[in-house]
């Protein structure tokens, strides 16, 4: 069966272009000129990926984004023509599972779809479980001492890598290839922020040391 994927993008040209050249890669594409519209289709319909501009009519890019992620995990890539660092935070942190700035190359987007939909395959009803934490791949649900804690996209996939290699010190470079993927082209510093954003809900919440540093190396959740 084709992957679908829509396309919220404002810019008739852009959809133009797009379109016939996701086709052709085998993928079935519907499109929507505006948030609203985008955000609707998403409501009804079943998609694998979402590419999702910023600048938006009717509802702009993060407010779509944010209201998807109250209903669904699909995998969702940014683009946008504002490449500043606090617009891609701010869609990352929102639950966006990657971004790209435009202009850019159609091979470029397509290795991020690739990789964006691997990342994207569950095995359903796996649960872990480190100390009191325990995280379910199927729904996509973390806990914390029974207590539910919500996550980011981002932020669940990289629990999900720390704890599925627990008392393993991971660098830098094998969490980004394994959360992010292999088609990545970011800085690594990015795992530091999202360790920041994980620490911040679960550390410091439930006061409670569960990510450690490994110097000179990386991060791992370690038995205490």
């Amino acid at each position: 069966m084709k992957k679908k994927i829509l396309i919220i993008e404002d810019e008739e040209s852009i959809i133009s272009f797009l379109k016939p050249e996701l086709q052709h890669e085998g993928f079935d594409v519907e499109a929507a000129t505006d948030g609203e519209t985008g955000l609707y289709l998403v409501e009804q319909g079943h998609f694998d990926l979402i590419l999702l501009d910023i600048m938006l009519p009717a509802l702009n890019g993060l407010t779509v984004l944010r209201r998807i992620r109250n209903f669904s995990n699909v995998p969702v890539i940014i683009l946008t023509a504002r490449g500043e660092t606090t617009d891609k935070v701010m869609g990352l942190d929102g639950g966006a599972d990657d971004y790209l700035t435009k202009p850019f190359e159609i091979e470029e987007l397509l290795a991020r779809i690739r990789c964006a939909l691997r990342k994207d395959k569950r095995t359903l009803g796996d649960s872990y479980t480190f100390a009191d934490i325990t995280l379910n791949t199927s729904s996509r649900l973390v806990s914390v001492k029974n207590e539910a804690v919500d996550l980011t996209a981002k932020e669940f996939d990289l629990l999900s890598c720390l704890m599925q290699n627990s008392n393993q010190a991971l660098t830098r470079e094998q969490i980004l290839n394994n959360v992010w993927g292999y088609d990545f082209y970011g800085d690594s510093k990015v795992v530091d922020v999202y360790i920041r954003y994980l620490r911040n809900k679960l550390d410091e919440r439930f006061q409670t040391t569960y990510i450690t540093t490994v110097r000179g190396v990386g991060y791992t959740m370690r038995d205490q």
